[in-house]
């Protein structure tokens, strides 16, 4: 099986790299202070605050390889689009069935989607109805309550 790829703009990229050093060092550090701290106190099987560490510990190891495999499988977007379909680093403005307003939204990687700056990721319902699409073409999809919905697209930068 491949490894899925994950679309980050270098700030991005940059910003897990700094998370990825920050939770291997500092982190990692208080995590085993905690436990020294909390096997100290005694009695293992009864004791909350180690049981407490062990899963700060277990939480932060996920998150350390998640961190790792996102930067292993990067592709780094730039905001500069190669044609003129919906890819990811696109930003696509489109206009819903029934409706007069345009909407403006930029495709990214899931990881740095974020519905208040208007960016959606490309493996989101949305994302997934306009990637590969063109000026002029309509994006189909179902919303979570079984509802199709359409949009027109407007333009693509």
């Amino acid at each position: 099986m491949t490894p899925e790829v994950e679309y980050l703009t270098k700030e991005k990229y940059n910003e897990l790299e700094e998370e990825l050093k920050q939770l291997k060092s500092e982190r990692r550090k208080e995590i085993a202070e905690d436990l020294e701290f909390a096997k100290s106190l005694g009695d293992l099987s009864e004791n909350a605050e180690y049981h407490q560490a062990r899963e700060a510990q277990a939480k932060l190891e996920d998150r350390i390889a998640q961190v790792e495999n996102m930067l292993k499988t990067a592709v780094i977007i730039s905001g500069k689009k190669k044609g003129d379909s919906v890819e990811v680093g696109s930003t696509v403005t489109v206009v819903k069935d029934g409706s007069k307003a345009e909407q403006t939204y930029h495709l990214v990687g899931s990881e740095e989607a974020n519905m208040s700056e208007a960016k959606i990721s490309h493996k989101s319902p949305l994302g997934e109805s306009l990637f590969g699409k063109k000026k002029g073409e309509i994006a189909i999809f179902k919303a979570p309550n079984g509802n199709q919905i359409r949009y027109k697209i407007v333009k693509v930068d």
